[in-house]
């Protein structure tokens, strides 16, 4: 066989795959940007106006709100379950609990059940008569309860809360894997050498865990920055006053409701952008300092 041969078929193998990727992601994607060159209604001639949709952009109040609500989901989405995840997948192992699979068929389940029904359980919880407020009323702290996501104030820390419960057991599955692979020996010695639990975690855990870190906080962050079903089903309208808007509902809002079609592929690119910086960072800042 020739040098270049293996070269050639190591191309074919590929071309398929890239040619599905590019017919249902890479094409749609340079399509949705030549959209967004446009004012377009969806249904007569489109109008050129070049980066015009993209300077409104950041002129709109209602779009700079939508994102900073987005930054705000970002912490219940990816920070907080990154660092829960790690706390419990340490516990798990460094106390050897029994049933191990049980426990990580538990905290997986969210990721398994349809986000439609998740708002829809969680919808009803943080309800004026729902089990939240039940529970308050219970132990005597009825002065608490109330409409949580007909609050301006809580509703979005509300659907928050629900983002967390969903993507911390993805993050505690992957670092449960994660610490399946490290050596018992390195254990065995920071054990025998009188480590404490968090110098454990931080000397031998952190450092053999930072791939699956990576991995968790890119799901975690592109889980935010797309999130639609849970504030379009738990917060109507984008919730009490606009509250609980986010990009990709500005997408839907514009394109379907309000005709300004150029206007929402203009914010999808901008939440692709931002979506592949922030990928494009972690994966540096996790896995491109390997030994």
């Amino acid at each position: 066989m020739a040098a270049g041969e293996p070269r050639r078929v190591g191309y074919l193998y590929i071309l398929p795959a890239f040619l599905v990727y590019a017919v249902f992601l890479l094409i749609p994607l340079l399509h949705s940007g030549w959209l967004s060159l446009f004012d377009w209604d969806g249904l007569t001639p489109g109008r050129w106006i070049g980066l015009g949709n993209y300077a409104a952009l950041v002129d709109g109040e209602g779009v700079i709100a939508a994102f900073g609500h987005v930054a705000v989901l970002l912490v219940f989405f990816a920070a907080l379950p990154v660092s829960i995840g790690l706390v419990l997948a340490t516990a798990l192992h460094r106390f050897e609990v029994r049933g191990l699979a049980f426990f990580r068929t538990a905290f997986f389940l969210p990721q398994v059940v349809a986000m439609v029904v998740v708002a829809v359980a969680w919808q009803r919880i943080f309800s004026p008569d729902g089990a939240l407020n039940d529970v308050l009323r219970a132990v005597g702290l009825d002065g608490l309860a109330h409409a949580w996501l007909g609050d301006s104030s809580t509703a979005l820390l509300a659907v928050g809360v629900v983002g967390t419960w969903v993507q911390t057991g993805l993050a505690t599955v992957l670092f449960l894997g994660g610490i399946g692979k490290i050596p018992g020996e390195l254990f065995d010695a920071a054990r025998l050498d009188g480590a404490l639990a968090r110098t454990e975690f931080r000397a031998v855990i952190l450092p053999a865990l930072r791939a699956e870190i990576g991995v968790a906080l890119t799901l975690t962050v592109i889980a935010a920055l797309r999130t639609f079903d849970l504030v379009y089903i738990m917060t109507p309208l984008g919730g009490p006053g606009g509250s609980t808007t986010v990009p990709a509902y500005e997408i839907y809002h514009r394109a379907f409701q309000s005709g300004q079609v150029g206007s929402a592929a203009a914010i999808g690119i901008v939440i692709t952008v931002l979506a592949f910086s922030i990928t494009f960072a972690i994966t540096r800042i996790t896995g491109g300092q390997r030994a």
